[in-house]
């Protein structure tokens, strides 16, 4: 009988419990709390963090590949759609039938406001490259400054799949901190005056207009960074599906339904590649540091360009605007649309922030075919 006791507690996971296992399963409790009580990115935070304390139960081997007649781990096989880059594409898709590109086309300006903040992944990127990264780890951490999660996790698969996990809950972040983190820097790089500038309401978008863009940004995009064309191909087939009002079935179970299932799924299986080694080194530090640097500057970038064309307008262009250049899709663009209220009650903004918004989707997945070209 001793020896069957002894042997229970030699195989249990509290005997095989190491340090990390202990503070990755703190830190996983920590983000559902995040996702759960405070609501930060909750559809991707919680699956995230849950699969962290999957993977961390010490024997559970939900991440163990099949090997000598053990048939392998539930989260190892759904985690091939991570590693194959099937689930961001599909993600993509689903976010082109959720997205209405008609303020962009209204006002077409705005584009560059999308292309302005994405300097924030390539200065992340050379500094990555100064403090000892690979470029392929740079280019990876680099477009966390995007603020588009799939997209970082597109990449990160192809260039650098050893720092998947910090990457991925390093760009979920923030995301799910986007309210936080732009404000101050909007505040600080825009006068008072600037902040009050009212715009005039976009021109309506034909309907032809919206179907023919899809198209045109696939045929554009792909003739000019062909390793973007999964994800813009994705991305502009789900709007094209949206837009073309024909198959309004499909838009709505791409709006909702598969969504949230690759959304799980996805989240769940990004969680479980994340390793205690990892995050106890300095290479995750450098991670969080240059990922909110690449943040900071795309933010402060799509608005210093905003005061440029607050000026070249003369003062008709609200240069707060910028900020939403970010693909962190609408919340940037809600942030810019409340400190527009903020400095004039009767200023509505979000129409014209969700330009450059949206903008900010097409210029970050531009980005990492960019980068997946130079070292993919």
């Amino acid at each position: 009988m001793s020896d069957i006791v002894g042997q229970m507690i030699e195989t249990s996971g509290l005997a095989n419990l190491s340090f990390n296992n202990f503070f990755m399963i703190i830190l996983a409790c920590v983000f559902l709390y995040l996702g759960i009580r405070k609501r930060y990115e909750p559809y991707l935070m919680i699956p995230i963090a849950f699969g962290m304390l999957l993977v961390n139960l010490p024997l559970a081997g939900l991440m163990g590949a099949a090997a000598h007649g053990n048939p392998g781990g539930l989260l190892y096989y759904l985690y091939q759609g991570t590693n194959l880059g099937i689930y961001p594409p599909l993600i993509f898709l689903c976010l082109g039938a959720s997205t209405d590109f008609g303020p962009l086309l209204a006002n077409p300006k705005t584009i560059l406001l999308g292309g302005a903040a994405q300097f924030g992944i390539f200065a992340a990127f050379f500094l990555a490259v100064v403090l000892g990264m690979t470029p392929e780890e740079a280019a990876s951490v680099g477009i966390i400054g995007g603020a588009d999660g799939p997209t970082a996790i597109f990449l990160t698969t192809r260039l650098a799949p050893q720092l998947l996990s910090a990457i991925a809950l390093a760009a979920y972040s923030y995301m799910a901190l986007v309210p936080i983190i732009q404000p101050p820097i909007i505040r600080l790089l825009t006068t008072e005056k600037e902040r009050k500038v009212e715009m005039k309401a976009n021109r309506e978008v034909q309907h032809k207009e919206k179907i023919i863009f899809p198209i045109a940004v696939t045929i554009f995009v792909s003739l000019l960074v062909p390793s973007a064309t999964t994800l813009i191909g994705c991305l502009m087939l789900g709007n094209l599906i949206r837009e073309s009002k024909l198959v309004p079935r499909l838009a709505e179970t791409l709006q909702n339904t598969l969504m949230y299932i690759v959304t799980i799924l996805l989240g769940i299986t990004v969680g479980a590649k994340a390793d205690g080694d990892l995050f106890l080194s300095v290479v995750t530090l450098k991670i969080i540091f240059l990922g909110l640097l690449a943040f900071i500057i795309g933010t402060a970038s799509g608005v210093l360009l905003g005061k440029l064309m607050y000026k070249l307008s003369g003062g008709k262009i609200n240069p707060m605007i910028g900020a939403a250049g970010v693909s962190a899709v609408p919340m940037a663009a809600r942030v810019v649309q409340k400190e527009g209220q903020r400095a004039n009650p009767s200023n509505y903004l979000l129409m014209h922030a969700m330009g450059p918004n949206v903008a900010g989707v097409i210029g970050s997945a531009v980005a990492a075919g960019v980068l997946l070209a130079f070292f993919g």
